[in-house]
């Protein structure tokens, strides 16, 4: 007669908002009567607050901005041993999703984290949620236009996006380098699968997701994604891999700005610019002071 293992780890949910409370009022009334929720306000904002208590969530303001990363590490520490729902504020599941998506974490011993299909809310428009790993060889593929052949899928977007608490513990909280947002998940999924975890996406489960909802400024925000885009390909190919890649992007975007005309060519020239200055150095100019105990990845300009 065969015993029944032990029961999985219970699921808590971590929202990390940065002001929206328009944005974070759907997505916590989409949790109610699913499992408990914490809100990081990295933005404290009263109107966030307000939003969170009449949701009956855990309101937890951190006096500061952490970044993503950092926000989702305070729900990490305080949710030790429990299965992770990460949500973000402009994203929404319902608890009977969570439940399918728990039941896809819970059927491999190896998944790392799971993530349901996607849609943008009102559309059926899906939205891609598993992605290669960014290297210097996949910049190249992409800058010659094969970039089609690249569909597999190393990791899953953090917008909705659940955590197994075993995983957790042997890969450790997210890099906090990755400030103040983007990539992070990448760096924790790619760790995790240095150390033989899977990720997986379940269909079977769905979420909606607006994109980019939170991040403000689309200037900004690129300026953001592709910093962070450095971060990550510095400390996972050493600085020749980050100069092949920025040689890559540059190469890409370079006729692009010629041949294209109207927004997408601005775009192609707001991309030129940005890798001939170094997003890393572009973010800099946006946030002149460097938070507090940030620590460089290799080769990082400073």
């Amino acid at each position: 007669m065969s015993r029944a293992g032990p029961p999985a780890p219970p699921v808590r949910a971590v929202v990390v908002a940065f002001g929206a409370p328009d944005l974070l009022d759907p997505c916590l009334a989409a949790l109610a009567g699913g499992p408990p929720v914490m809100v990081v306000d990295n933005s404290s904002d009263a109107h966030v607050r307000s939003v969170v208590i009449r949701h009956r969530a855990d309101y937890v303001d951190p006096g500061r901005n952490l970044g993503f990363a950092g926000g989702v590490n305070v729900g990490l520490q305080r949710h030790r041993g429990a299965d992770i729902l990460l949500v973000n504020p402009d994203a929404t599941i319902t608890p009977d999703q969570i439940a399918v998506l728990h039941h896809c974490l819970r059927g491999e011993e190896r998944l790392a984290c799971v993530a349901p299909s996607q849609v943008s809310p009102g559309t059926a428009l899906p939205e891609r949620v598993g992605w290669p790993f960014p290297t210097p060889l996949g910049a190249l593929l992409d800058a010659a236009g094969l970039g089609r052949l690249r569909q597999r899928t190393d990791f899953l977007i953090g917008s909705v996006l659940l955590l197994r608490a075993e995983a957790l513990e042997d890969v450790g909280p997210f890099d906090e380098q990755f400030f103040p947002l983007y990539a992070e998940e990448t760096d924790w999924q790619r760790r995790a699968r240095e150390r033989g975890w899977t990720v997986r996406l379940c269909p079977d489960a769905s979420a909606t997701h607006v994109g980019a909802g939170t991040s403000g400024d689309p200037r900004v925000r690129e300026v953001h994604f592709h910093a962070a885009q450095e971060r990550y390909v510095r400390k996972h190919h050493g600085a020749v891999g980050w100069a092949v890649y920025r040689a890559a992007a540059l190469a890409g975007a370079l006729p692009r700005s010629v041949v294209l005309r109207g927004e997408r060519r601005r775009l192609a020239e707001g991309r030129v610019h940005l890798y001939r200055r170094g997003p890393l150095r572009a973010e800099r100019e946006l946030v002149p002071v460097r938070r507090a105990g940030l620590v460089a990845a290799e080769g990082e300009p400073t």
